[in-house]
């Protein structure tokens, strides 16, 4: 049994006010980060096939751009490890204010990239690199973000407000889909001349924005307790982490089902659905839609995992899609609207928010104060590797290897929801996992069981 929390080692009861305000600084934070990351991804779905590799086939080309958008999800995990290695030793917040800056600069610039038709190779080339910036900062963004709220929180609904840091995914889905959809009316002269470059440019707006919240802030309580507690942080917290591997594959392993479909949802379905014969700006109202309904389901489905357990809820998101995953992308190619419609919607706004709004709590209530921030960014970060990153290569080849029909796309999907059911059955429900820092351990108690050990 664990003993009581010293009162040195207790975190400051939460202010409400403070409470809402990181928790809305989480959500417009990571709502910038996702817009500039998946902008990049929808844009790589339309037009940087042809802007920056125009000299290769079609085919290859599109798989060309969505390997530079790969090139994000390649650096992320890096992100995670340094940003995380800084957000354990210096600070949650300092992190953050880092991030957001670098990745809507990086953004910007992208916006300003002259084509390969004025600079040549040097297009593509300056193209990875701006994207590799945005992974590196994306994957201290998530993670940092997350804690904030749920050390914030305490052990009050840490779930539900938890949820508030996903809630940017679609938020920033949302906005980035918007902005392409209003320059997508433009005539297709001046959409590739021009056009595509003007939602890279907001960027700096949705930064000056994120800046001034994001400082309003404070730190969080549980790591001013850990600091209190141990001035000397562990030089190497990605030791702690990798001392108790097994949490961190799991959680990475609870990622992918999501995280395939966020990713698929966002880039390949574009693709696929013009393909069909549905127009662009249809898709892209329909996927924007879809994004803005599963705004509210997203805390909605993480209040029930505070309620019932994080565990029972992701396990329903998975199955279903297990189970839908063929009919979705069969209903999808039927060339219906209604079947567009229903496909996209299900998944978007049914099947994702299931699996992924209790994710970040998972993640957070598996590690200590210590080095929580590493291994919570390092098990998002490889699972958006993972799941996300190769996703929309993967996709595209399945296509073209089914003579354009998604039957394998389908069992891919399926088979990265199985892999979150297997992690689901082996983790232990880290619903009620203390989040306070750890008692040194003394030859009398041996110290205190604190997260990142959960009792299964």
């Amino acid at each position: 049994m664990s003993q009581p929390t010293p009162a040195a080692l207790t975190p400051s009861p939460p202010s409400p006010t403070q409470l809402r305000r990181v928790a809305v600084s989480g959500l417009l934070g990571t709502a910038m980060e996702f817009y500039d990351f998946l902008l990049f991804g929808t844009l790589a779905a339309l037009v940087f096939n042809k802007l920056f590799f125009p000299s290769l086939d079609p085919t290859v080309g599109t798989i060309a751009a969505f390997g530079s958008f790969t090139a994000g999800y390649l650096a992320r995990p890096i992100g995670g490890l340094v940003i995380g290695h800084f957000g354990d030793r210096v600070g949650r917040k300092s992190m953050l204010m880092a991030t957001m800056t670098t990745m809507g600069l990086a953004s910007f610039l992208i916006g300003l990239l002259p084509t390969y038709a004025t600079i040549g190779i040097w297009a593509p080339v300056l193209l990875v690199l701006l994207r590799t910036v945005q992974g590196f900062a994306i994957g201290g963004e998530w993670g940092g973000a997350v804690l904030m709220t749920t050390e914030h929180a305490g052990s009050r609904r840490r779930g539900f407000w938890s949820s508030f840091t996903v809630m940017g995914a679609p938020l920033g889905s949302l906005l980035s889909t918007l902005a392409v959809l209003a320059v997508s009316w433009l005539p297709d002269k001046q959409f590739l001349a021009w056009g595509w470059r003007i939602p890279f440019l907001f960027s700096i707006v949705l930064l000056a924005v994120g800046l001034f919240v994001r400082s309003r802030v404070t730190e969080s309580p549980a790591f001013a307790a850990q600091k209190r507690n141990s001035p000397k942080p562990s030089r190497l917290p990605v030791l702690e982490v990798l001392r108790h591997p097994r949490n961190l594959v799991l959680t990475t392993g609870l990622g992918l089902g999501p995280l395939v479909i966020q990713a698929l949802w966002s880039t390949f379905i574009i693709t696929l659905a013009v393909k069909e014969g549905h127009a662009r700006s249809t898709v892209l109202l329909v996927l924007a839609i879809g994004s803005a309904i599963s705004l509210p389901i997203l805390p909605a489905v993480a209040a029930l995992s505070d309620r019932y357990g994080r565990r029972p809820v992701m396990l329903s998101g998975a199955i279903a899609t297990v189970v839908l995953a063929y009919p979705l992308f069969q209903t999808l190619q039927s060339g219906a609207t209604a079947g567009m419609l229903a496909a996209l919607l299900l998944g978007r706004c049914v099947l994702q928010p299931l699996m992924y709004a209790p994710w970040p709590a998972v993640t957070a209530e598996s590690f200590g104060t210590g080095h929580r921030y590493t291994g919570a960014s390092l098990g998002y970060q490889l699972s958006s590797l993972l799941g996300g990153g190769f996703s929309p290569l993967i996709a595209t080849s399945l296509l073209a290897y089914g003579d354009g029909k998604a039957h394998f796309v389908a069992l891919f999907v399926a088979a990265s929801a199985l892999a979150t059911i297997v992690c689901i059955w082996r983790i232990a429900e880290t619903r009620d996992a203390d989040l306070s820092p750890q008692e040194p351990a003394t030859s009398e108690t041996g110290g205190r069981q604190e997260a990142g050990n959960p009792v299964s």
